[in-house]
């Protein structure tokens, strides 16, 4: 009798400790909730471009002097009117990181018609002048971009390089006498301003203005007691729309993290 009420007991204690254990388990460890780290690749790499454009010109004065009752005379132009024109233009450049590019561009001035007039060699009144011009020109330019607003970037830029201006023959509506046009290289300038466009992640568009600054240099050669003539530059007003195509701009994308794990209960059975 003894012996069995013994067995019972443990029995019961036995029983007690494993609906204890099925009770209670410990608790899994919480899950840590760190945020993904955001990693955002510098765009970089090469590119080409293209632009076309409308240029306002603005001729500046011409010069020459001529011998006059066997004096030189220096002569200083009156007036000067230069017709807009078109432009066109290419380029490659590389992008070197998010807000800093840089190109070489090349681009054509179509014809300009320019008239101008200067006093005549009797002083009794002004010669007129007309021919046309085309110019040339090789940039280095620079570019900060500032910053990315959903799929436009604002930007700001200076280049600097040469020009090469060909002037057409000169003529006086007096029909009293021709002159050869010239054509050489001068020192040019240019300041812009614009936005790209994120059209695709290789491609984007590109709408801006540009100033530009061409010095002086040779008009026409000279002729009899005329010498040869100098014109004091060219600066034009330029609004230009074109395209960039960049070679890795799809694998400079962004990084996009993956959404949050939500954090779990912990389980009790």
């Amino acid at each position: 009798m003894k012996k069995s009420l013994i067995g019972v007991v443990a029995a019961l204690m036995a029983c007690q400790t494993a609906f204890a254990a099925d009770l209670y388990q410990a608790a899994p460890p919480a899950f840590i909730d760190t945020p993904p780290e955001v990693a955002v690749q510098e765009a970089s790499g090469w590119y080409l471009r293209g632009d076309v454009g409308y240029s306002f010109n603005k001729a500046r004065s011409f010069e020459f002097s001529r011998v006059v009752s066997g004096s030189n005379e220096f002569v200083h132009s009156s007036t000067e009117s230069t017709k807009d024109s078109f432009l066109f233009g290419a380029g490659v450049g590389y992008q070197i990181n998010n807000y800093l590019r840089t190109d070489l561009t090349f681009d054509y001035m179509a014809k300009s018609n320019f008239r101008g007039t200067a006093t005549n060699a009797a002083g009794t009144g002004d010669d007129n002048f007309r021919s046309s011009l085309r110019a040339y020109s090789l940039l280095a330019n620079a570019y900060v971009d500032l910053g990315t607003y959903g799929r436009i970037t604002p930007y700001l830029g200076a280049g600097i390089g040469g020009a090469h201006v060909k002037w057409d023959t000169v003529k006086l509506d007096s029909g009293c006498c021709e002159f050869e046009g010239k054509g050489d290289w001068r020192f040019a300038y240019a300041l812009m301003a614009g936005a790209s466009i994120d059209v695709t992640c290789n491609l984007k568009a590109d709408v801006g203005y540009r100033f530009r600054q061409i010095g002086s240099g040779e008009m026409f050669g000279g002729r009899g007691a005329v010498s040869t003539g100098r014109d004091k530059g060219l600066t034009s007003h330029e609004v230009r729309v074109g395209g960039r195509y960049v070679f890795n701009g799809c694998d400079t994308a962004q990084y996009i993290p993956p959404a949050d794990i939500p954090l779990q209960p912990a389980v009790y059975k």
